[in-house]
């Protein structure tokens, strides 16, 4: 019988038959996981309500011929009951997830960085660390240069002609200078880039000095970048409550 353990974020769950749950996790070593819990559904479950949506969780599983099968459960962290009690939050953390698994699509490749930034993320939600909106543009940016998609924010994207830029082209990779900006380019005001920067670079006062107009241009911005790279809509950012 093989065994193995690893820290895991619960990224979502769908029921199987009558009583049991696939459970899809991001784990620290292993990476993006399906796992059975059998048995989970049931009042009588042991640790059914440790494996809820953006719990941070210790878990056993047994390598299956498909699907591996969770055999222990211990929560470390169970950010859903903070995060399901507040709309706003609750939608945040679902985008988050999201993200995450559509970043992470090949099952049991490691992704460390990406398990780590997930975790530091719902963290800062569950404990209303910083504003929400400034919290999800900020895992997202960093997710999506983890996964090589990094925008730059001051330097021209193309040429490297130093910054600051006025215009930006997703497509172009970000800033871009009068020589190399293409038709189309959107003009943001410069205090939304440099807003887009401190995101990026986890400078947390500089991001909330930002004003609120500032703060929804970046968020039009972030969310052009990455439906851009992952070629299709992120489904939850549409419903995603910004304060």
């Amino acid at each position: 019988m093989k065994l193995y353990r690893d820290e895991a974020v619960v990224l979502r769950t769908h029921k199987l038959g009558e009583a049991d749950r696939i459970i899809t996790l991001l784990t620290r070593a292993h990476g993006r996981v399906r796992a059975v819990a059998k048995g989970v559904r049931r009042t009588s479950s042991k640790f059914g309500a440790r494996l809820e949506p953006f719990s941070l969780v210790d878990v056993q599983l047994h390598i299956g011929r498909s699907l591996d099968i969770i055999t222990q459960v211990e929560s470390q962290a169970p950010y859903g009951r903070a995060l399901g009690a507040d709309y706003s939050l609750y939608t945040t953390a679902t985008a988050m997830v999201e993200t995450a698994e559509r970043l992470t699509e090949e099952e049991a490749e490691p992704a460390p960085q990406q398990y780590l930034l997930l975790v530091g993320g719902l963290h800062a939600l569950a404990t209303r660390r910083h504003p929400a909106s400034l919290v999800l543009d900020s895992y997202l940016l960093r997710s999506l240069a983890v996964a090589g998609w990094a925008p730059s924010f001051d330097d021209c994207a193309q040429c490297g002609r130093p910054g600051p830029h006025h215009a930006f082209h997703v497509a172009q990779g970000g800033a871009v200078c009068d020589r190399c900006r293409p038709p189309g380019s959107s003009a943001p005001a410069p205090q939304t880039l440099e807003l887009l920067g401190a995101l990026l670079s986890g400078d947390w006062p500089a991001a909330e000095s930002a004003a609120q107009r500032e703060r929804d241009e970046a968020s039009g911005l972030v969310a052009a970048h990455l439906q851009y790279h992952l070629e299709r809509q992120l489904r939850s950012l549409r419903h995603v409550e910004r304060v």
